[in-house]
């Protein structure tokens, strides 16, 4: 059985239409490429809610209310708004699976992100941050980090606990060393650190188990040849 949709992609919406309100059975809520400034605490009547799409809008704040939406396990995107903070209210999300919040000047991210344990994929690319909070460490489930284009220099030791980690995008932050925290993870398959302003590559880096690409362009940074090679013949591309 499909799932009951409320489509309004690209609509010129400035307000979210009453109607939507009095469909208690919708499961997917689109309202991305629209003028949307803010979003009524209604949004709480929705209870059935797995996917809510917000891209692409004029957002300022988002309701408290949103963190009533527990059922909410498929797609949340904020992407591409004017939001300067997110609710903590966010952290009751725990069976949300994809969170995308990038393209807003947010400056930071709030430490009840760590509640969202079921968290597969974080994109929070070019939203100013200039740290991760210790939170982020409760991600249990988390697979995918994408943070390019923030103003991160360093990554929380809490880092060391996401041993599901597989890919994390780093690129054009501000970091001048590969970050310490992703030592030792064991499901770490690609690491991309283009355009910041790393100097040399640490030893532990050849003890990463699963590696398959890193990607250290547009740095500073010299390979040792003798390290290259080794990453090489255990099928590691690296770029530099």
């Amino acid at each position: 059985m499909a799932r009951k949709r409320i489509d309004h992609w690209k609509a010129g919406l400035t307000r979210v239409p009453e109607s939507v309100w009095a469909r208690v059975d919708a499961e997917e809520l689109i309202l991305a490429d629209n003028l949307l400034t803010s979003v009524s605490p209604r949004l709480a009547e929705l209870t059935r809610l797995r996917t809510l799409d917000l891209g692409h809008n004029r957002l300022v704040a988002l309701p408290e209310a949103i963190g009533e939406l527990r059922g909410l396990s498929g797609f949340l995107y904020l992407h591409d708004n004017q939001l300067a903070a997110l609710p903590e209210e966010l952290g009751r999300l725990v069976r949300l699976r994809y969170l995308n919040v990038g393209e807003n000047p947010l400056g930071r991210l709030p430490e009840a992100l760590g509640g969202m344990r079921e968290l597969v994929e974080l994109r929070a690319q070019d939203a100013r941050l200039v740290a991760l909070p210790e939170s982020v460490g409760d991600l249990a489930a988390v697979r995918e980090l994408w943070l390019r284009g923030n103003r991160l220099t360093t990554l929380p030791g809490s880092v060391r606990q996401l041993r599901g980690l597989r890919e994390i995008e780093l690129r054009e932050n501000r970091f001048t060393a590969v970050p310490e925290p992703l030592r030792g993870l064991p499901l770490l398959r690609r690491i991309d650190l283009r355009g910041n302003a790393v100097r040399e590559l640490p030893d532990w880096v050849e003890e990463l188990p699963v590696l398959e690409k890193l990607d250290l362009r547009w740095n500073p940074v010299e390979v040792p040849a003798e390290a290259e090679a080794r990453l090489s013949a255990r099928g590691c591309v690296v770029l530099w």
